[in-house]
């Protein structure tokens, strides 16, 4: 066993010694600051097998421990140590340690602090399962993993309703998605009895797009692509920390990881093309939804989903580095994002409506300078980490041979980023303050600040250092017109343009008459009130209608006692001639008496 293998194998085993420590009925006291400090040194740790990987280049898998036999296979505890999974686990650890030292300070008054820290730990650990397994039972494991920690952490605070509907709602658009990665694995043992990936990667691959297609619906529920999407923004009824966590280097980016994992069988026209769709109507839709929401936590969550749709939409133009890229660059910022507005929040009493706050920058200098750094990140601002991805994105995509429809939407959804950005910034920080005046605001908690701190330096150097690791895999392109190469920075101007005249525009003033756009931006496209309310309404309705107004008022009626009573009724008309009619009676006598004459004798 070489070093590489004996360090992974090293943090992965004091990863989960706190998860144990729950088994002692004597829990640790100081569990979160030992987990913090055990995160920290196992982000050191794994930077070595990195640096070794860079060196010298090769990648390696472990396989230590027969796990059970499936006829007519054996399943194998496996681990693939390659480009991917050594860079992304430093850039999870890194920002996850900085994540849990923030949750010291904003969940210190929570009774059961311990077990949130302990539950955020767990959720790390099978995303790193995730991105290190080498077979599809063992990616089983930490998708499932990621998805019922989330569940767990979206309704922590389960006295309140909305926290439990959101959990829900997440757990059951992610069982969706899972429909498809089992449909998958079932077509992968069945076809080729193996769920090993380096197998199903390195087999020629038949024309059946039945496992592609569940793989692309495994991480549509996943990533949150359009039509799986609701979950996401109202998985922010959990604490901010587990919102920065969920959002930045777990769970929603398991989805785009298990394409990029798969992208050797993915690369054919057809899947690339739904790839490139479903991509380019996520980050249109879900940039729109953002525009016009007030909830600041709501904005960021909407702009992750967009992100996400940019991923994917990288994906369909056959870039699976440059989606890892943005993977990467994007956990720094937006993690800074959430944890800026967890400040905001807790400063302010909990209050979560940009209306509500203004002219926070002299009162929170440090807060100010951090949520404007990774919002221009996020933008993608020059030789911030959000630009070397997300302009090398853009400019592939200008290059390509793709339809000139998604590339479209994809700019509008990336001018869209800058306005959406712009006014947190504008209304949170800039202006006059809206919040009560007896409002205690303070900077100056370590823990607080070490971590957004940490993130902000990501935020600046990230892109740099990561695209000077990464290879060149595919050789880009030499020379570009001007206007290509400027499109992704040309349109983030325009954007921030448009944003700084809206927001004036609408800074005190209100529209009088309802603008049909806005209303549809507002209502996040009509998708909720059609898919959670008129669906079950209707379906509720027509179950009702065949219930009982057919089975009651119909079927029983008739087959019962309204067809005794017309059996008699019609029994007696066709029978009697006791109808009271004059004629009837006469006709009857008339009838008689020759009957009478003929029958008697004479």
């Amino acid at each position: 066993m070489n070093m590489t293998t004996s360090i992974f194998l090293t943090y992965m085993a004091l990863l989960t010694l706190p998860v144990l420590s729950s088994l002692n009925p004597t829990n640790l006291v100081n569990l979160p600051l030992y987990v913090n400090k055990l995160i920290k040194y196992v982000f050191l740790l794994s930077l070595m097998p990195l640096a070794i990987y860079l060196h010298l280049g090769y990648e390696e898998t472990i396989t230590n421990w027969h796990w059970i036999t499936i006829q007519p296979t054996n399943i194998l505890m496996s681990f693939k140590l390659d480009l991917y999974s050594m860079l992304f686990m430093p850039v999870a650890l890194y920002v996850t340690w900085s994540i849990m030292e923030f949750s010291t300070w904003y969940m210190k008054s929570d009774p059961h602090l311990n077990r949130f820290i302990k539950y955020l730990l767990m959720f790390l650990i099978t995303m790193m399962i995730l991105v290190s397994a080498n077979n599809l039972m063992q990616l089983f494991i930490g998708w499932e993993g990621v998805g019922i920690m989330s569940f767990l952490l979206i309704g922590w605070w389960f006295g309140r309703s909305d926290a439990n509907t959101a959990a829900l709602q997440a757990i059951l658009y992610n069982r969706i998605g899972d429909i498809g990665l089992i449909l998958a694995m079932a077509w992968y043992m069945t076809k080729m009895n193996s769920w090993n990936l380096d197998l199903i990667m390195t087999t020629p691959q038949t024309t059946s797009l039945i496992p592609l297609l569940g793989l692309l619906l495994a991480a549509a529920g996943k990533s949150a692509q359009f039509g799986l999407h609701p979950w996401l923004p109202s998985a922010m009824e959990g604490p901010t920390p587990v919102s920065a966590l969920l959002h930045s280097s777990t769970m929603v980016v398991a989805g785009v990881f298990l394409l990029i994992r798969f992208f050797p069988i993915l690369d054919n026209p057809t899947m690339k093309t739904l790839m490139l769709c479903l991509g380019a109507l996520t980050t249109l839709f879900t940039a729109l939804c953002a525009l016009t929401q007030n909830d600041i936590k709501k904005i960021i969550a909407f702009s992750t989903s967009s992100q996400l749709g940019l991923m994917v939409v990288t994906l369909g133009v056959g870039q699976p580095y440059l989606a890892f890229l943005h993977i990467c660059t994007h956990a720094f910022f937006k993690a800074m994002l959430f944890l800026c507005s967890g400040s905001i929040i807790h400063n302010l009493n909990d209050e979560q409506d940009i209306r509500k706050m203004g002219g926070l920058a002299k009162a929170m200098p440090f807060t100010t300078t951090a949520l404007t750094i990774g919002s221009l990140a996020l933008t993608g601002t020059p030789f911030l980490a959000g630009f070397y991805s997300k302009d090398l994105i853009i400019e592939a995509m200008n290059t390509s041979y793709t339809n000139a429809w998604a590339l479209t939407m994809t700019l509008i959804a990336t001018s869209m980023t800058a306005i959406y950005s712009i006014r947190i910034v504008f209304f949170a920080f800039m202006g006059h303050p809206r919040f009560l005046p007896m409002t205690l605001i303070h900077e100056t908690t370590p823990s607080m600040i070490n971590p957004i701190k940490r993130l902000m330096i990501g935020s600046i150097l990230a892109g740099y250092l990561i695209t000077h690791l990464m290879p060149p895999i595919i050789t880009p392109p030499m020379t570009m017109p001007l206007p290509l190469k400027t499109a992704a920075l040309m349109v983030s101007l325009a954007g921030l343009a448009l944003a700084m005249e809206l927001n004036k525009l609408t800074l005190n003033l209100t529209l009088n008459t309802s603008f049909s756009p806005r209303k549809f931006s507002m209502l996040l496209g009509f998708f909720p009130l059609v898919m959670h309310r008129l669906l079950p309404l209707k379906n509720l309705s027509l179950s009702q209608t065949m219930a009982f107004k057919s089975l009651d008022l119909i079927w029983l009626e008739y087959t019962l006692p309204k067809f005794l009573a017309n059996l008699n009724s019609t029994a007696s008309n066709i029978t009697t001639n006791q109808k009271g009619l004059m004629k009837l009676y006469f006709l009857s006598m008339l009838l008689t008496l020759p009957l009478a004459f003929l029958v008697l004798p004479l």
